[in-house]
């Protein structure tokens, strides 16, 4: 039933391009391969970001309202774990309650960097500037609303990913959103369905893997780094290449200690820089806040006004967390504990770290810089050059940033990488009953060193479009099963407060 349900959606995606393909290929009187290449772009602009940005008028995308729909309604249902669960995450984290004993691969720090490697990356640098630059100042406030609810989707979605986890005869986990569609709505006697669901986020997840995940960073760290270091693209994608696969193929135990080093040390680098000029210029820091607040509730010459403002803070923020994605779901999975929630607790800290601090950390210098008004960028905001935009506002307090970007967005890029080379596998685990997994990692290379060579337009759109619609079966899911997860989060609440759980350091 699973290869089944995975040849039909391949077919799906297939079958009309190919159809489109003919008829802009006698329509335009070329041939069937450049046929082939407009009806792709026709494809993922009219289909894939057709019905994920549709917003019947009303300025919001409806994956954005899907996203954060379903974030408002976990955090309600959940009753503010984000909060209430906060400081116990904390301790979880520093190790307080790990047990080398307990089944899984990796510790609780480790899963969550490995999590947080895939979702701390470009969109912190580039992503925040585009949201003020589109939706002003004022999206920043919106954007840590987003960071605040999303923490609630990260719990449901990894305390679920725990919960239906599948440790395996010699000890490695598959787990994620594709086990919990498929294993708990069994459970309530949706079986039909949960496969279904499973099988197409699979699909979803592997296509977004390869291109969003991989060709685009290779694409976009090259950009960065050749402005540093003269190098040539074939030789930048096979240096690329064999350190993204040193790491991928030594599983999820080398991932996790490999993203366990490298996400402090971008996440230091990158804040001391943020701190070094937010610091240096207190005496502005009161009027940059004023500005993004009043800037929220009271746009100026902002398209679409509030509503605008609004719809670029809580897109940006979905974008930059994943949360809702299911993505991270797959790390937290192989987490050692036998307490699903208290992994779950784990992942909330994901979206603060990511959204509320990170990318607030962009936002302050943007505004303390001036750079999101400032005429000399004006070309940078248009085109949407985010990158650009937030290596100008930092070269002006840091002349020497712009190395520092370049090895930042280098580590963002690689973390990212090994990070979503385990989501796919993982799917393609599942997909295929554990066999050809050698492929799926030669093919992930090989998209890896195509991304440093070449631009690859439609098709990264493509596989960002497929990122996104992760979250529709995710979701859908995890509404079913959000009852189930209320319920042992009361269990383990209570448990933890009458002193059951003793910390084992």
């Amino acid at each position: 039933m699973k290869r089944r349900t995975w040849l039909y959606v391949l077919l799906f995606l297939v079958i009309p391009t190919v159809a489109i393909a003919q008829d802009e290929a006698s329509a335009s009187g070329g041939s069937f391969l450049e046929g082939i290449n407009a009806s792709f772009a026709w494809f993922v602009n009219n289909i894939i970001f057709g019905i994920l940005f549709f917003d019947a008028g009303t300025g919001f995308p409806f994956i954005v309202l899907w996203l954060i729909a379903g974030a408002i309604f976990f955090t309600f249902r959940m009753q503010f774990v984000n909060i209430r669960a906060f400081k116990h995450a904390i301790d979880v984290v520093r190790g307080k309650y790990d047990d080398p004993e307990e089944e899984g691969e990796v510790s609780h720090f480790q899963a969550l960097a490995t999590a947080l490697s895939a979702t701390v990356g470009l969109g912190n640098i580039a992503g925040v500037a585009i949201a003020v630059s589109v939706g002003g100042p004022g999206a920043v406030l919106w954007m840590t609303v987003g960071g605040i609810f999303g923490m609630t989707s990260k719990f449901v979605e990894c305390t679920l990913g725990q919960k239906y986890r599948v440790v395996k005869p010699d000890g490695t986990v598959s787990g994620g959103p594709m086990r919990y569609l498929s294993r708990g709505l069994a459970e309530l006697g949706q079986r039909k369905l949960g496969q279904v669901l499973a099988a197409v986020f699979s699909v979803l997840c592997i296509f977004g893997a390869f291109g969003g995940a991989n060709m685009f960073q290779a694409n976009q760290s090259y950009g960065a780094v050749a402005q540093i270091v003269p190098i040539p693209g074939w030789l930048y994608g096979v240096i690329l290449a064999t350190l993204v696969g040193l790491v991928i193929i030594g599983g999820v135990e080398r991932i996790g200690q490999v993203a366990g080093a490298i996400v402090p040390l971008m996440c230091t680098f990158y804040v001391l820089a943020s701190l070094f000029i937010i610091l240096t210029n207190m005496a502005q820091i009161p009027n940059a806040i004023s500005v993004i607040i009043s800037g929220a509730f009271n746009p100026q010459a902002i398209e679409g006004g509030i509503l605008g403002v609004i719809v670029q803070g809580l897109r940006r923020s979905a974008f930059s967390n994943e949360a809702g994605i299911g993505s991270a779901a797959i790390a937290h999975s192989a987490a050692r504990t036998e307490e699903p929630i208290r992994e779950g607790i784990v992942a909330l800290l994901e979206p603060f770290i990511d959204t509320i601090v990170v990318c607030n950390m962009t936002a302050l210098v943007l505004v303390i810089t001036g750079a999101y008004n400032d005429p000399a960028y004006e070309d940078l905001r248009a085109s949407g050059a985010g990158a650009e935009l937030t290596s100008a506002a930092f070269g002006s307090a840091i002349s020497w940033f712009p190395v520092l970007l370049a090895i930042a967005v280098f580590l963002f890029a690689f973390s990212t990488m090994i990070s979503w080379g385990y989501y796919g596998e993982r799917c393609w685990d599942y997909l295929s009953g554990g066999r050809g997994l050698i492929i799926y990692k030669i093919l992930f290379l090989l998209a890896t060193f195509i991304g440093s060579i070449a631009a690859p337009g439609p098709v990264i759109d493509f596989s960002d479009g497929m990122l996104l619609a992760m979250a529709l079966p995710n979701l859908l899911g995890a509404y079913f099963l959000s009852n189930i997860v209320a319920r042992d989060l009361k269990s383990y609440l209570s448990r933890l407060k009458s002193g059951e759980m003793v910390p084992v350091q």
